[in-house]
């Protein structure tokens, strides 16, 4: 396939779609059932690899290319028989037309994504930086090209000009969509360096298409018999294409825009007509000479960034483009690229020459001007380095030159392998080298509970106080829209008091994955500031955000609590830090996050399950969090509406055996009772076999056999067992004290099963939240069912036996866990010690304590 060319009579015999193998035809000898073939090889590769390459934190680019190096000629297409059979050389137009439609449309949500204003508005800097980033490469690659011209054969064939040019532009190319991702994913979007990074590579790549413009208009066919005169009117046209489309298509786009934005029910016609402007562009260019993807990511530029309609377009057209059509445009050019073709010491010493030139040229570039800019030498060597990403648009000159007949297999070989190292370094090199000065200097300062301090040195004791009754800050973490109404109640419930209002500051962080969709990328950036969330005004357009954004103002005015909304887009297995350092921002003194599982709404028992990922960040959260946490199992809180203060009406029930989470629980539960319209219900577990003489001691010592997956986990603080219970009895006699008659307070000796006593509370259909704590330093009744099998482990033993779905629970379930900064935890097996249980320190040094 890589190396054949295929005439016009070949094409003319191929035919579209079989009639089927019972009828003797070969499927495979038809143009359609064989792309489908060779679609779902490159997407089934290229996913494997791409979960492969995930710990390396690599684009998926590179799984892409990759994919295609192996099905070619480079490895299982060294096999003769089956590239005849899966990809023939008169499949190739077939595959490659249908993967530049799907670049086409690429190309043109990279033009979106790059706002020129932003670009105009970045300053000297990035200005500076790009123009040594770019202009020192392109020297280097024209001085390397004399050599690889001597060196390779048949290199010398294609003309002196274009061949120094695509050399050029090849080694100065920085690709603005990878580097965006790499980005994103180190969390360096929006921070100092990733601006400017991102200012620059922005400069850079129009510099790049005009340079790819200049390339292709005087490369021709690849020969010099073009005239100058020709090359000339393609460059003048193609100067003329952009003005027109700038000065004319612009303004008709922003009419479209805001025609579209304005509502009705013709948004589908404007999205068309959009589509269909990409299509025309990108054949305008073709017609000029230059290439169609040119006019289609001239045409991204004049689509305006403000308002919902850009974010609509890139919607309707990326999951198809991205996810379907891209992979077999990078899996092409790893088709068309034979690794065999660099063979000896001489091709193996241009492709270390190659890639060292690129990486020197772009590095050293960028490092000297930074320095001369006033950036440290850290975060200089940072930035070349992220400016040496190459990717999309490298591989699109390389395709090109490869078209016109530029470069020849093995330069295009060592090109393409070029490409796919100086993208492979990056992300590891700048992970090594560069450490953010927030992750060091943000850690837990002060234990923050609900009891605890909510504000940082104050200025006495007294201040201290008045602060503590005044507000509670709460940050509670969402997945959208259908998590607000029982958060709403929730906060409503906790808040207390009514008249007077408590002061309550609740800052809302929706959580959303990032992906390499444009959409998320334009996200991430529009929800992050110097590199963390940050408060985010009201938007316009529809959508779950806006919903969200209603809810919480109606709860704001009515409900007078101050709601301050935000976005974390964040790699799920990096979405933990984002929670972490809002709340140590903020000062919050509770983090309220979600069950993976909730109850569908109209659904009765159906449950979703939105994944082991996100219940892995839930336990992250709980395992690196500043403040206390409260998972919330939502069963339909409220009724599953969002409801006002003159509207709450319901039973909360409080489980208390002791412990820190319980007593946690047990504050909570004092604001809970203060809400008129709750009815607290604190049900306490004393355990019956205390003082009896046939009690057995209970020690917990940890099992490195157990897995923290499927075990339950408890701390491994050395505490003193008497303490603890006396701060247990001080907590219930304190809360008795100051709640009265407004709690019903009920104390129940365990004498059997305590599991199903606490799922016959949830079962009881008469609280509509059941209030628990995690019991990291449990008391001897729940340590004794830490060998039960755990379904969810991070809940704890109660918390797991209320959640679970096996059991018929209709409450809604609240599982707290108080701050605690030196407690790590692990699995346990339960040891029975024969004799009384004494008092003073238990579970010295290889045990873990039960009061």
């Amino acid at each position: 396939m890589a190396s054949s060319s295929v005439s016009a009579a070949d094409m003319a015999a191929v035919k579209t779609s079989s009639n089927g193998m019972w009828q003797g035809d070969d499927p495979l000898h038809f143009a359609f059932p064989l792309l489908i073939l060779q679609t779902l090889l490159i997407l089934l590769l290229s996913r494997i690899l791409a979960f492969l390459l995930r710990p390396l934190r690599q684009p998926k680019v590179i799984a892409e290319i990759v994919a295609g190096i192996l099905l070619g000629p480079s490895a299982l297409g060294r096999n003769k028989a089956y590239l005849r059979a899966l990809f023939p050389p008169w499949s190739a137009p077939v595959l490659e037309s249908v993967a530049s439609l799907g670049l086409l449309f690429f190309l043109f949500l990279v033009g979106l994504e790059l706002d020129l204003r932003s670009v105009r508005r970045s300053g000297r800097r990035a200005f500076a930086i790009a123009a040594a980033g770019i202009s020192l490469p392109f020297v280097c690659g024209v001085g390397v090209s004399f050599v690889i011209r001597r060196a390779i054969p048949g290199a010398d064939e294609a003309g002196y000009a274009p061949f120094l040019v695509f050399m050029g532009v090849a080694l100065s190319i920085t690709a603005f969509p990878v580097l965006a991702r790499i980005l994103a994913e180190l969390k360096l979007l929006t921070t100092s360096i990733g601006e400017t990074a991102l200012a620059a590579a922005a400069f850079n790549d129009v510099a790049a298409w005009v340079l790819l413009a200049l390339a292709v208009a005087i490369s021709g066919s690849g020969d010099d018999r073009r005239s100058p005169v020709t090359s000339l009117w393609v460059l003048l046209s193609g100067a003329a294409f952009v003005a027109v489309w700038m000065l004319a298509v612009r303004p008709l786009m922003s009419w479209v825009a805001r025609r579209s934005d304005a509502g009705g029910g013709g948004d589908a016609v404007w999205v068309a007509a959009t589509l269909a402007g990409v299509l025309a562009s990108g054949l305008a260019t073709d017609m000029i000479g230059i290439h169609a993807i040119f006019g289609a990511f001239v045409f991204g530029l004049t689509v305006p960034k403000d308002g919902a309609f850009a974010g609509r377009v890139t919607e309707r057209v990326e999951d198809l483009v991205s996810e379907l059509l891209l992979p077999l445009y990078f899996a092409s050019s790893g088709l068309k690229t034979d690794v065999a073709t660099i063979r000896g010491g001489g091709a193996l010493a241009m492709l270390a020459l190659v890639i060292g030139t690129a990486c020197a040229g772009k590095i050293v570039g960028t490092f000297a001007v930074a320095m001369a800019c006033g950036m440290g030498a850290k975060e200089a060597i940072v930035l070349g380095v992220l400016m040496n990403t190459k990717g999309l648009v490298e591989l699109i000159v390389l395709n090109i030159g490869r078209e016109r007949k530029v470069l020849n297999e093995e330069t295009f070989a060592i090109l393409v392998l070029m490409a796919l190292v100086t993208t492979f370094i990056t992300t590891p090199m700048v992970m090594a080298i560069y450490k953010p000065a927030r992750a060091a200097g943000r850690r837990r300062l002060h234990p923050r509970k609900l009891h605890g301090p909510t504000t940082s040195a104050p200025s006495s004791p007294s201040s201290s106080a008045a602060a503590n009754a005044k507000e509670l800050r709460v940050l509670a973490c969402i997945h959208g829209g259908h998590d607000v109404p029982a958060l709403i109640n929730l906060i409503e419930t906790i808040r207390g008091h009514t008249q007077p209002r408590r002061l309550v500051k609740l800052y809302i962080l929706r959580m959303v994955e990032l992906t390499e969709r444009t959409s998320s990328i334009l996200m991430a950036r529009a929800a992050r500031r110097n590199g963390l969330p940050f408060l985010r005004p009201s938007r316009r357009g529809g959508g779950d955000d806006d919903q969200i954004d209603v809810a919480f103002g109606t709860y704001a005015q009515l409900g007078h609590v101050q709601v301050r909304p935000m976005t974390a887009v964040s790699a799920l297995h990096t979405m933990h830090e984002d929670v972490e350092a809002v709340a140590e921002d903020k000062r919050v003194s509770l983090i309220i996050v979600p069950f993976h599982k909730r109850q569908l709404a109209g659904h009765g028992d159906e449950i979703e399950n939105l994944g082991p990922e996100w219940r892995a960040v839930n336990r992250r959260i709980l395992r690196e969090a500043p403040c206390s946490v409260a998972v919330l199992v939502d069963r339909g809180f409220g009724g599953g509406e969002q409801v006002s203060s003159e509207q709450v009406a319901h039973g909360v029930c409080v489980v208390f055996f002791g412990g820190p989470d319980d007593r946690e629980a047990l504050e909570l539960a004092g604001r809970m009772a203060e809400h008129p319209g709750v009815q607290v219900t604190v049900v306490r577990f004393l355990d019956g076999k205390a003082g009896h003489e046939e009690h057995t001691e209970v020690t917990l010592r940890p099992s490195e056999a157990k897995n923290v997956e499927k075990s339950y986990t408890f701390a491994t603080a050395t505490v003193n067992g008497h303490r603890e219970k006396e701060l247990d009895e001080a907590a219930v006699v304190d809360f008795q004290q100051k709640m009265g008659a407004m709690v019903r307070f009920e104390e129940r000796v365990a004498a059997g099963n305590v599991v199903e006593e606490v799922v016959a509370i949830g079962k009881s259909r008469e609280y509509g939240l059941v209030v628990v704590g995690k019991g990291r330093l449990p008391s001897a009744m729940v340590a004794e069912l830490a060998v039960r099998p755990a379904e969810h482990p991070e809940l704890g033993p109660i918390g797991d036996a209320l959640a679970s779905a096996g059991h018929g629970v209709a409450s809604s379930v609240l599982v707290v866990q108080q701050h605690d900064m030196n407690t790590d935890e692990v699995p346990v097996t339960v040891v029975q010690i024969d004799g009384h249980a004494h008092d003073g320190e238990l579970g010295k040094d290889d045990n873990v304590a039960v009061p």
